[in-house]
């Protein structure tokens, strides 16, 4: 048998690329090499896969891995990505995107994508802030937490990922973070495996501007935050509302079977060709 490639020689542009952007601390390399390990259990053709980005921290993803990659604008990936799906359905097309870039400028495109069910996964790294442009507010900002934008304190109400995005239609919901890696590996194979519009939120660390302006420490106490004041659906089932109070739960809150966008449209088509044929 072969010796067996290292990831950093089969999935990476190793020679191309490093050292990485990325600040020290930053958890965004840990979400691509979960992505990496994914793909892997996929055992995906490399020139199948396409890894579509915005604009952001986490949408430089695309320069470090050996996909077929396209770094667009400003929250437009899933359009993009839709486009690709539906030029060529038997791609494999993820888009990588922030809080900001996927629930902000892109909003409007991340709920109609999960509406259709377009068949795309979708991985939203979650660090509460814009942390590329100088830590301002983002949608996903805790009320009360300070940023370059809201030295007060913030005073709006922060989007739950997973709920949104439930309620828009995604058939696979789950959120994982940045400290319990084996889980979230695991997360985000069940989301390559769904045929449909499949999200996985990623709760990861932003040291340099939200950890500095809310005082939460270095890398290493942010992390331990992930550890401490998260819990599973496991664990969920057996605590009560009191030991919940503050908690963030990860796990997969969504797991349904829908037609995908793709397999409608070719349906459509194979009966406006019978009709074409008939003269109807």
């Amino acid at each position: 048998m072969p010796a067996r490639i290292p990831y950093e020689y089969k999935y990476l542009r190793a020679k191309k690329s490093f050292p990485h952007v990325w600040c020290p601390g930053c958890g965004i390399g840990i979400v691509m090499g979960s992505i990496i390990r994914a793909v892997d259990a996929m055992q995906w053709d490399l020139d199948d896969i396409v890894m579509v980005s915005g604009i952001g921290c986490t949408s430089r993803m695309p320069v470090y891995v050996d996909f077929n990659t396209l770094h667009t604008t400003h929250g437009r990936s899933l359009a993009f990505g839709t486009g690709v799906k539906m030029a060529n359905p038997r791609l494999n097309v993820m888009s990588v995107m922030g809080d900001g870039d996927a629930l902000a400028i892109g909003g409007n495109h991340i709920i109609h994508a999960a509406r259709r069910n377009v068949d795309i996964t979708v991985i939203i790294v979650n660090n509460n802030n814009y942390g590329m442009t100088g830590g301002q507010f983002s949608p996903t900002t805790p009320i009360g937490a300070k940023t370059a934008t809201t030295p007060y304190g913030m005073i709006e109400p922060e989007f739950d990922v997973c709920k949104l995005l439930e309620g828009a239609g995604a058939v696979f919901v789950a959120r994982g973070t940045v400290y319990h890696v084996t889980e979230l590996d695991n997360l985000i194979i069940k989301a390559f495996r769904k045929k449909g519009f499949s999200v996985v939120e990623v709760l990861s660390p932003c040291p340099t501007n939200f950890g500095r302006a809310n005082r939460l420490g270095g890398p290493v106490e942010m992390m331990k935050l992930l550890k401490e004041n998260t819990v599973n659906t496991t664990q969920v089932k057996k605590l009560n509302q009191k030991d919940l109070e503050g908690k963030v739960v990860r796990g997969i809150f969504v797991d349904r079977n829908i037609p995908s966008y793709d397999e409608r449209y070719e349906a459509l088509c194979e009966k406006a060709g019978k009709m074409a044929e008939e003269g109807k």
